[in-house]
This record gives structure tokens, C-alpha cells and sequence, in this order.
């Protein structure tokens, strides 16, 4: 054994740090000599510590030789003890701050300026003070000074310090621990380690267990004589490598089926370039209004106009706008109409759709949805953003009402859990009636808005040609703020953008809109 402890400290010294290849060598036999002579059992930590190796050495030995077999049997342990800190072991070398401070003050005093500059000064003045080892006068003429009140001093910190580093933390009452812990100079430690016994099959001599049958084996027959490795079925396979779907997506998926199961066909949204045209006028949005200015839209330079629009029903739109066909009057341009610019709302998409509805002769009812991204120049903070989702919802049939509306977001909304709705009319350009709709939320114990809805005003469907007893109802809500609920993100920089974190997106748990959201602190802010 004399021989074995000098190849393990050789190894040790040659091979420092790599444990797993100390386990399969000196660390695993030492272990297997060891429980021979020992009665009953051996503890991971103290073998390490006889052997003056790292603890994880011997956990990496165990963990090998348990891969063999029943040559070991090994129970995991868990104990607490208390372990000095950084400050803690320089403390129980030097003294305590408050002790060095003390020592540093001469019989003939020393200016509190002075003091204060020592290494230890800050911290261990206010100390020395409460322990009423020091006093200060304020009366000298050259500012104030500090004179020692007590001729000699006990450093207790430093002695109960040496007693934890001792292996003696016993010896401490729970409140000198207590204040220890306070001032961080120690730290109470769980320590994992192994009981090891002797397994049914155990022996001091290790042989390799093959893990495949090559075909050289086969050929020479060898694979007879040579003992291989069990295989473990329970075992997991590692994970493949797979992509993951962002929150944005799962969430989207779980609007999108809703529509799709309530009869809805989802409008084509693949421009996110758009005319002003189909953005702002076809919704009967005056061209002098506040939304269509650069402080809240993006206007493109290159190209900066559209030129293919279907002029004729350019011409009525301009008709209704300018001469009031069918309400106020407006003045209106085409070289404004043809100004391009990032579309603000998927609505765009929703008169585009209407249009081609209209051309289709005779009118059959239809029901449309989009989920897709908006742009608008907002001010960035920790709930907007300059490009959004939006999801919109959109029923045109005929002699549609205010309540065929209600109705049909109390179905939408019920789908997604949400039960508890009120109804507030509100103002939109394109709308009229328009109503903002609120949810209760549990969570917050107060009403949030979910969303906006109205039915579509005449001048905006009338230009199409839709018949004149054809309505359109729509609702419309972002996609984000349902995803930073069910998920608790209280910053939507943390669901979209660069400072996104890749695990979060990995870690995301699956989408269910009518289950509860996620507890968490941040839904306030949602």
C-alpha cells in the first residue's frame, strides 16, 4: 500500500485537476484496498482527505466503479457545515477589523483622518466604537482624534473564527454564528459524499468491461473469453439537437387554430410595405389626420411612391373623402395616397380583402382573420416597441348588428379563457360604433383592455361596392401582450429584439390560451 499511495501522489502531482482519469486509475484501486480492511463502510470525504486528494477524485472513483457492477454499493449523504469565507480565513489569520483598528491607535491618540485612510479603518472603527474600545474627541484644534478607552482587548471574532477553521463550529452558539453569517465571514455549506460498502460481487482487482463487439473479436473468437459491459435500457439517450419555437409562435398557433375553428379563412399579410392608400384612405382616414404624420409612421424614401393602384376605385374613394358622398367631407390628394410607408395595422390587409369580396358577384357572407407584424414610430420602453403583431378579426354579412359583435368576441375570448368581459364605447376613424373591450383579470384584481372593435362605417364599404345592407364587424389586439401574461414577462425588450435570451426560448413550456397565466410578479406591468 506504501507503494500505491507514492504512484497515487505521483499521479496526483502529474495529473492535477483531471479527476475522471484519477478515478479509473490509483484513486478507484486505493478505494477497493481500503474497503477490504475497513469494518463495514468508508466515507467519500474522509478517504480524501487520507489520501490527500480532491473529494470529487473519490466521488469520480465511486461513480466508475459503480458503472461496473455490484462490486460497490455506494448511499449518497448529505451534510451541513460551516466553512469560513475569503474575509473570514484572512480575519482568523490577522485579527479582526475592529482588533486592527485598536491596535493601530497609540497610547498618545491618532487623527481620525488618518484612521479612516488604514485598510481596515471604515469597517472596523464603527466596531471598535460599539465595543467601546475607542472614544473620539472632538475638542482637539487639528481635528478630531481618537484615544484608546481600554488598555487591552480580546479579539473575539479572530478565536471564533480559528474555532470553525479547527473543525470546532460546535463550540459556537447559534446567535455567535448568526453574527458571523451577518458580517459574511461565514458561510454554512452543504457537503454530498458516499458511504461505500462492499458490493455482492465485490473484489480488489479490476478488469475493463468491454462496451462493443468489434469484428476482430468475432474472428478470432476472442469475445469468449472477454467480460462486457451490461447494458442499461432504462438509461436516457442523449437529447438530439432540435429547434425551438419562439413564445410569439406558440402563441400565435394557438389564435390562429381559434380562428380556423370558429370558420374563419386567414387573409393573405405578406406586404409589409404598403400605399397610403390602402393604410390610411380605403379606411375613410382623412389625410390631414394626426396618425398619418412622420412622428408616428414610416414613411419610405426609396421607392417613395406606389404606382399601381385600381384607379377606379381610387376615384370613388377620392369622391367620398372630397365631396361627402356618404358623410364629412375631406380634402384629398392622389400624390398623398401613393406615399409608401411600413403599414401601421394589418387593417390594411382586412380592405383589401373586402375589396376582392366586393368584386365577387353574387355577395356570399365571409369571416377573415390575420396575425401579423406592424410597424409604428413609438417611443421604446418596457411595454412598446417600433414593430408589433397584431391579430385581426374580420365578418362581413348581411344586416350585421352591434350585438352580432358582442356576441361573437364573447365566443372569440371564450376560447381563450377569458370569461369576464365589459364593453366601453370608444372613438376609431374607421369604426362607428367602435367599443373597447375589457377583461377582469385575477391576477391584477382589475379590468385591462384586451382589445378594439366596432363595425366598419359606410364610407369606408360602400366605395368597394359591397351592397348597401352588408356589414362588417372587426376586433383587433396585439399578440404580445397575451404573451408576456401567460408567460409573466413584464419587459417585451425580453420577448423581442437582441436582448432576448436564447434559453428562455428553449425553456418555454408549451401554449394552452385557456389555461392560468404563470404566476409572477411582473404581470402588473403586462
Amino acid at each position: 500500500e506504501p507503494d500505491s499511495l507514492h504512484v497515487l501522489q505521483l499521479f496526483c502531482h502529474t495529473q492535477h485537476g483531471d479527476a475522471l482519469t484519477m478515478a479509473d486509475g490509483p484513486v478507484a484501486e486505493l478505494l477497493l484496498r481500503r474497503l477490504q480492511a475497513a469494518d463495514g463502510g468508508l466515507d467519500s470525504a474522509e478517504l480524501a482527505a487520507e489520501l490527500g486528494v480532491e473529494h470529487q477524485a473519490v466521488v469520480g472513483a465511486v461513480k466508475s466503479l459503480q458503472a461496473l457492477g455490484e462490486v460497490i454499493e455506494a448511499e449518497l449523504r448529505s451534510t451541513k457545515r460551516w466553512e469560513l469565507t475569503a474575509e473570514g480565513e484572512e480575519i482568523a489569520r490577522e485579527g479582526s477589523h475592529e482588533a486592527r483598528v485598536f491596535r493601530s491607535v497609540p497610547p498618545e491618540g491618532l487623527a481620525q483622518s488618518e484612521l479612516m485612510r488604514l485598510p481596515s479603518g471604515k469597517v472596523g472603527f464603527s466596531k471598535a466604537m460599539s465595543n467601546k474600545w475607542i472614544r473620539v474627541d472632538k475638542s482637539v484644534a487639528d481635528g478630531p482624534r481618537v484615544f484608546r478607552v481600554v488598555d487591552s482587548m480580546e479579539d473575539e471574532v479572530q478565536r471564533r473564527l480559528q474555532l470553525v477553521r479547527g473543525g470546532q463550529a460546535e463550540k459556537l452558539g447559534e446567535k455567535e454564528k448568526s453574527e458571523l453569517r451577518k458580517r459574511k465571514l461565514l458561510t454554512e455549506v452543504t457537503l454530498k459524499t458516499y458511504w461505500v460498502s462492499k458490493g455482492s460481487a465485490f473484489s480488489t482487482s479490476i478488469s475493463k468491461q468491454e462496451t462493443e463487439l468489434s469484428p476482430e473479436m468475432i474472428s478470432s473468437g476472442s469475445w469468449r473469453d472477454r467480460p462486457f459491459k451490461s447494458y442499461n435500457f432504462a438509461a436516457r439517450g442523449v437529447l438530439p439537437d432540435s429547434g425551438h419555437l419562439h413564445p410569439l409562435l406558440k402563441v400565435r398557433s394557438q389564435f390562429r387554430q381559434i380562428f380556423l375553428e370558429m370558420g374563419f379563412t386567414e387573409m393573405p399579410t405578406d406586404n409589409f410595405i404598403e400605399s397610403s392608400f390602402w393604410n390610411f384612405d380605403a379606411l375613410f382616414q382623412p389625410q390631414q389626420h394626426p396618425a398619418r404624420d412622420q412622428h408616428d409612421t414610416f414613411f419610405l424614401r426609396d421607392p417613395a411612391e406606389a404606382l399601381q393602384l385600381p384607379m377606379d376605385y381610387v376615384q370613388r374613394v377620392k369622391r367620398t373623402h372630397s365631396q361627402g358622398g356618404y358623410g364629412p367631407r375631406h380634402t384629398w390628394t392622389l400624390d398623398e395616397a401613393r406615399k409608401n410607408l411600413l403599414r401601421t395595422h394589418t387593417t390594411s390587409a382586412s380592405a383589401r380583402a373586402l375589396y376582392r369580396l366586393a368584386q365577387k358577384k353574387p355577395f356570399t357572407p365571409a369571416k377573415y382573420f390575420s396575425i401579423d407584424r406592424v410597424f409604428r414610430n413609438e417611443t421604446l420602453d418596457a411595454t412598446h416597441l417600433a414593430e408589433f403583431h397584431q391579430i385581426e378579426g374580420v365578418v362581413a354579412d348581411h344586416g350585421l348588428t352591434l350585438g352580432h359583435l358582442m356576441g361573437v368576441l364573447r365566443e372569440f375570448f371564450t376560447k381563450l379563457g377569458i370569461t369576464q368581459l365589459r364593453f366601453k364605447p370608444a372613438y376609431n376613424p374607421y369604426t362607428e360604433p367602435s367599443m373597447e373591450v375589457f377583461s377582469y383579470h385575477q391576477g391584477l384584481k382589475k379590468w385591462v383592455e384586451v382589445g378594439n372593435s366596432g363595425i366598419f362605417r359606410p364610407e369606408m364599404l360602400l366605395p368597394m361596392g359591397l351592397p348597401e345592407n352588408v356589414s362588417v364587424i372587426a376586433w383587433g389586439l396585439s399578440l404580445e401582450r397575451p404573451t408576456m401574461i401567460k408567460y409573466g414577462i413584464n419587459n417585451i425588450r425580453e420577448l423581442v429584439g437582441h436582448k432576448v435570451n436564447l434559453q428562455m426560448v428553449y425553456d418555454s413550456p408549451l401554449c394552452r390560451l385557456d389555461a392560468e397565466p404563470r404566476p409572477s410578479q411582473t404581470q402588473v406591468a403586462a
